[in-house]
């Protein structure tokens, strides 16, 4: 059986990733493809139990090194019972974000060691890592001005402006060090462009 191949979506806040994943699903499915859509933070039971620890606003701080911990916490869970399994069956995966996200939030954002969370990823995944990654990037005062837009914020989305400058930054660093995998679309062009963009991403994966 032919393993399937693990697409993720990354971006900052507001680019349009949910939009976007379900088109991506759309297409995918449309074509043919077994697909399993999940998410990170999250994914099984106890990994969106995790992601509602790391999301909610609470009277006592998380410090950047539990921040990091549970994030690897959850994509254990994560890989152990749905990324692993699901790729072994031949299906392909769709992630909204992955450990890139990790070394943007976390390493760009928080400021964390990044030899850190490189010891981290390779003690969780091994050597597994996405086939593509999208990296929808648009300048991040469009992206705060769109999520202000829906109403209630979680603890992410609090944060200030030059976090998300520091965010957006480690994301394109990320980029920058693997071109063969992630590939950035200017998610600040009109929805249309942006998912042609995508189509031939994905067409290059396609049987």
């Amino acid at each position: 059986m032919t393993k399937g191949k693990f697409i993720t979506l990354e971006g900052c806040e507001g680019v349009g990733k949910s939009t976007n994943l379900e088109f991506i699903k759309a297409y995918l499915e449309a074509h043919n493809i077994p697909l399993v859509m999940t998410r990170e933070p999250g994914g099984t039971a106890l990994a969106e139990q995790i992601r509602e620890l790391l999301l909610e606003s609470r009277t006592e701080s998380i410090s950047e090194q539990t921040e990091l911990l549970l994030m690897f916490a959850a994509r254990s869970q994560h890989l152990k019972h749905v990324i692993r399994p699901a790729l072994a069956a031949g299906n392909w995966v769709l992630c909204d974000r992955f450990t890139d996200a990790t070394y943007a939030y976390q390493g760009g954002g928080r400021r964390m060691d990044i030899k850190t969370i490189e010891w981290l990823e390779r003690l969780v995944q091994g050597t597994l890592k996405p086939d593509l990654t999208l990296l929808l990037d648009a300048p991040v005062d469009v992206g705060l001005k769109r999520i202000k837009q829906r109403g209630s914020l979680d603890r992410f989305e609090q944060e200030k402006l030059t976090f998300f400058e520091n965010v957006r930054r480690a994301y394109l660093l990320q980029a920058e060090l693997n071109p063969k995998r992630i590939k950035v679309i200017n998610a600040n062009r009109p929805l249309v462009d942006v998912q042609q963009m995508i189509i031939e991403l994905l067409q290059r994966f396609m049987p």
